[in-house]
């Protein structure tokens, strides 16, 4: 289906924000930078602090990361809400400790930005405003109320025409930051957006050239057939002048072929989106996706019945161009590397559709089972198993590619194996291998029933 001219169609609300991998790696070096800040104020400057309440802190932060990593897998991506949870954690936690040592005496404050700045890099405008205005609010009151550093018994405390210029400075770059890194991020995205749009015009451009060939070789074609047949109408209708009945059907048979000359034409001019085309029994479009590797040596068995309590009639769902692309990439992935077979199972009620892709292979690696989404997984491809797995190319980018495209299309995917790795081989059920599952909302994929779908219209 080639793509409409509206490229914004094709561009959803970004809903993954921050892979969380990344921010608990940061996490992790600002805990380190914070106890070595600690141990270095307190054993090499004899810096007195409430060392309870501090590491009381610190400890914080490091259950935040250890309950991340226990709960979710390593390839989870924050939407808007978890990514702004997250940063006005680490925002609080920081203004917490700097509330510790000295408010805005320490000069540590200045990682109040940091916060602000991730956040105007990768969230939205309004997330952005508001984590913006907390961190306002917090340099205020640092400034005001602080527990002060004791250096052999003296507070360390800074002129107060000092203190206002730090605090005035620590506003302002909290709003140029955020200002700054909000609008790079955002003509970055644009161009990213923009290069996206350049190839699906090619794309588009590519199949109106395929197509207008097409046009041209069946007008060519069909030219010599249609002129004969015109001709010879118009012969009989002369001969047939004075019986009505078949004059009138060698009439019917000449403006027919008109009709085709005039179809010719007009789709020599601009191909045509072909509304029936844009909606399928869930079945056709899963035999559609999988059509290109039925055979491959391996044998796909499909399955489509309602779920306990679903309707009977399987749905109709659209025809999405990256729908089809993201299941031909599963069943490819798990054609690769199952030993025989391949199970394509889809049930649905009355408000959901899931659909599972299971093979009878190894199954995923352990070691990158919570890793399952994330591109460039693999470097290269194991030549020593390519005799198992004909038509392999090993560039590791399926799996991410089918998983972010269905994703653009409501799915919400899971990856697990069938079975255990360590099992003997005759200990293993037959559907052993990989198991990839979506499941989507029904009212967003399926085809909307009782409308009409309206007259064809060119492709521009």
């Amino acid at each position: 289906m080639a793509p409409t001219g509206n490229f914004t169609d094709f561009n959803p609300e970004r809903g993954d924000w921050l892979r969380l991998q990344t921010l608990v790696f940061l996490r992790w070096m600002a805990i380190g930078g914070q106890l070595v800040a600690i141990a270095v104020a307190t054993r090499a400057l004899e810096i007195s602090l409430p060392l309870g309440f501090c590491f009381m802190a610190v400890g914080a932060a490091v259950i935040a990361n250890l309950v991340l990593i226990s709960v979710y897998p390593a390839n989870k991506r924050l939407n808007e809400t978890e990514a702004l949870v997250a940063l006005l954690f680490d925002l609080g936690q920081l203004c917490f400790l700097l509330f510790l040592t000295g408010g805005l005496s320490n000069p540590f404050a200045l990682l109040i930005l940091a916060p602000v700045t991730v956040s105007a890099s990768v969230l939205p405008l309004r997330s952005t405003v508001f984590l913006g205005l907390v961190a306002i609010l917090f340099v205020t009151v640092l400034a005001l109320l602080n527990v002060p550093m004791q250096m052999r018994g003296e507070a360390i405390r800074m002129p107060a025409l000092i203190g206002f210029g730090f605090w005035l400075s620590l506003v302002i770059g909290i709003v140029f930051l955020g200002i700054y890194s909000h609008r790079v991020a955002g003509e970055k995205r644009s161009m990213s957006d923009a290069l996206l749009a350049t190839q699906m015009a090619l794309a588009r451009e590519q199949k109106l050239t395929d197509l207008g060939g097409v046009v041209a070789a069946a007008a060519h074609e069909l030219g010599t057939p249609l002129a004969t047949i015109k001709m010879v109408s118009t012969e009989m209708m002369d001969e047939l002048s004075g019986q009505p009945d078949l004059a009138e059907d060698a009439r019917l048979i000449r403006e027919q072929a008109d009709r085709c000359r005039d179809i010719l034409r007009s789709m020599g001019k601009a191909g045509k989106d072909d509304l029936h085309l844009r909606q399928a029994p869930l079945s056709a479009v899963l035999r559609e996706a999988a059509e290109p590797h039925l055979d491959r040596g391996k044998r796909v068995h499909f399955s489509f019945a309602p779920a306990a309590g679903g309707q009977r009639v399987e749905p109709e769902i659209l025809r999405r161009p990256e729908l089809i692309h993201g299941l031909r990439n599963l069943v490819q992935n798990a054609v690769d590397f199952a030993k025989g077979q391949v199970w394509v199972d889809a049930s649905w009620t009355a408000h959901s559709l899931t659909l599972r892709i299971i093979d009878d292979g190894e199954g995923f690696p352990p070691q990158v089972l919570g890793r399952i989404g994330d591109p460039f997984l693999r470097s290269r491809r194991d030549e020593a198993a390519a005799p198992r797995r004909p038509g392999y190319e090993g560039m590791g980018l399926g799996l991410f590619i089918a998983k972010t495209l269905l994703e653009r299309t409501g799915a919400e995917m899971s990856f697990a194996n069938a079975a255990d790795p360590f099992l003997t081989s005759e200990e293993r059920p037959e559907r052993s291998g990989a198991i990839v599952e979506a499941t989507w909302a029904l009212d967003s994929i399926a085809a909307q029933k009782g409308r009409p779908l309206g007259q064809n219209q060119p492709i521009s």
